[in-house]
């Protein structure tokens, strides 16, 4: 079937992506991401759909320009919950059409048990914290049994001269596990491989534990940065599948505290990323703008990070006038000080000599493995759902997409500078233009069996949610999705023959998530 069929009935509600659900056949399932992927979609993810101890169902979410693809592909159930037989799988794998799909497809196998054609047979989530055999989303109840050991085998790189260096998982610091290997030869890498999913946090089996009314609370709490992303993507799924319409100036203010959000990580990396490159001052002096921010954000919002700002039918406070302009004047002195940082930033010829040509990620290669967010667009990836499939109100919005073409850690940082100045841009207008009116509607239950998607493009990249209710007002099953998932296998490729010492550097330029990657 020709892609844009599939499309013909997608629905679209208040602004919101169309998206287009359709139960397939394997050979679907496989044409149509054959489709996709000739014609330039995306995968967004890929999961294992349905309630704990129920059958399964495996679901890929796909982005094209029409929208986004749902394919479901019923798993027929084997006595006892069996997994396939070794040697047989459960459903055609999607690894040679879509990187992230190997990664994807490792996780549902440790989570729910399911295992893909083209299956790397290595766990990805499971580090031996539970018994041999238990899938939590697929088990009820855990065995009574000790947890299993896992043997990982790394990829080995032989040659005169190669050794390897294992930074991790437990690093200095505060940083969240991940464990790198470097094949060096001399100070020169030669391969990364990484392992991550350290701390498997039980998310999404505790969603099923909670009221659709009040999960907003959790997924604003799955990776702190992107608070205001998750908790809005949450409820545009949650909103969806209850059909409720949520007033015109709510849109607006989740707008306004997503910007916010944008501004503050930005302010942190371009402070961070100079300190790495040695560069102090600019740490001292973009810490500085962050705190004047997150203080006029707590001031005109009620939160420096605003992990409970958006609920369920709006909004949990409103915006005065007072407190609008105050955040006004905030924003335009916040540009003004950036702007004198950024002409430091480029007249600085030992910071450029540290940024411009480390870490390099081709628009090829970019495309190829598809490399998204913040990361793709310094890589000529022209990919930002505020532009592409706008929710509102930025489809009200002038938004202008930031894109560089040399996929270095220059041109990441230079991104970041586009992206802050855009963010105080739309700040303003959305100060100046938010309707009034109320800023939340009331919250009903929806019946079970009702589905929502939500997704927002979070400063990192698209955060995606799959939320499914149960009877009662409860969730039967939600599936959460960072971009880091895309991102992270790109991190491998950009850090080869560039020395080990540049490798916190060009880690720094990615900030990718591991909290958002480890449900």
């Amino acid at each position: 079937m020709p892609l844009g069929r599939w499309f013909e009935d997608a629905a679209s509600v208040a602004g919101a992506p169309r998206v287009c659900g359709r139960q397939v056949t394997p050979a679907q399932w496989r044409e149509a991401a054959q489709a996709l992927a000739a014609n330039g979609g995306r995968l967004l993810s890929l999961w294992a759909q349905g309630a704990i101890g129920a059958e399964q169902t495996m679901v890929a979410a796909m982005i094209a320009d029409p929208g986004v693809l749902l394919m479901e592909l019923p798993i027929a159930s084997r006595a006892g919950g069996a997994a396939a037989p070794a040697g047989e799988a459960d459903y055609p794998g999607l690894q040679d059409l879509f990187a992230v799909a190997g990664r994807l497809q490792r996780a549902v196998a440790d989570l729910s048990g399911l295992r893909s054609s083209d299956r790397d047979t290595r766990p990805w989530l499971q580090h031996g914290a539970w018994p041999a055999g238990f899938r939590p989303l697929r088990d009820l109840a855990l065995p009574n049994a000790a947890p299993s050991a896992v043997d990982y085998e790394f990829v080995r790189v032989d040659g005169e001269g190669v050794h390897e260096i294992a930074v991790g998982p437990v690093h200095a610091g505060i940083i969240e596990p991940g464990h790198f290997r470097f094949s060096v030869v001399g100070e020169k890498v030669l391969r990364l491989e990484q392992r991550l999913g350290y701390v498997h946090k039980g998310i999404e089996r505790r969603f099923t534990q909670l009221p659709l009314s009040q999960a907003h609370r959790l997924a604003a709490r799955i990776c702190g940065d992107s608070a205001v992303a998750y908790s809005w993507a949450y409820c545009q799924a949650a909103e969806g599948l209850a059909g409720i319409d949520v007033p015109a100036r709510a849109h607006w203010l989740r707008a306004l505290a997503l910007e916010l959000e944008r501004l503050a990580n930005h302010l942190g990396d371009l402070g961070a990323l100079g300190n790495d490159a040695g560069f102090a001052f600019a740490l001292a002096q973009f810490s500085r703008l962050k705190e004047h921010l997150l203080r006029a954000t707590e001031q005109a919002l009620g939160q420096r990070y605003l992990l409970d700002f958006i609920q369920p039918g709006g909004t949990r406070a409103d915006l005065g006038g007072e407190a609008s302009a105050a955040l006004g004047r905030c924003i335009a002195l916040l540009a003004a000080e950036a702007q004198r940082l950024r002409e430091i930033f480029d007249e600085h010829s030992g910071l450029r000599d540290r940024l411009v040509g480390a870490g390099v990620v081709t628009s090829a290669l970019a495309r190829r493995l598809g490399l998204t967010g913040l990361a793709g667009r310094a890589s000529g990836q022209a990919h930002d759902l505020r532009c592409n499939l706008p929710c509102a109100p930025y489809d009200q919005l002038t938004l202008r997409m930031c894109l560089r073409e040399e996929g270095d850690v220059a041109a990441r940082v230079a991104l970041r500078f586009d992206e802050l100045f855009e963010s105080c841009r739309l700040v303003g207008e959305i100060l100046l233009r938010a309707p009034h009116g109320p800023h939340a509607t009331a919250w009903v239950d929806p019946a079970g069996g009702a589905f929502g998607l939500g997704l927002i493009e979070a400063w990192r990249g698209p955060v995606l949610i799959a939320l499914e209710s149960g009877s009662g007002g409860r969730i039967c099953r939600c599936h959460a999705h960072d971009s880091s998932w895309q991102n992270w296998p790109l991190l491998e490729h950009a850090i080869i023959g560039n020395i080990v010492p540049d490798f916190p550097l060009i880690n720094k330029s990615f900030n990718l998530a591991y909290s958002g990657h480890d449900m």
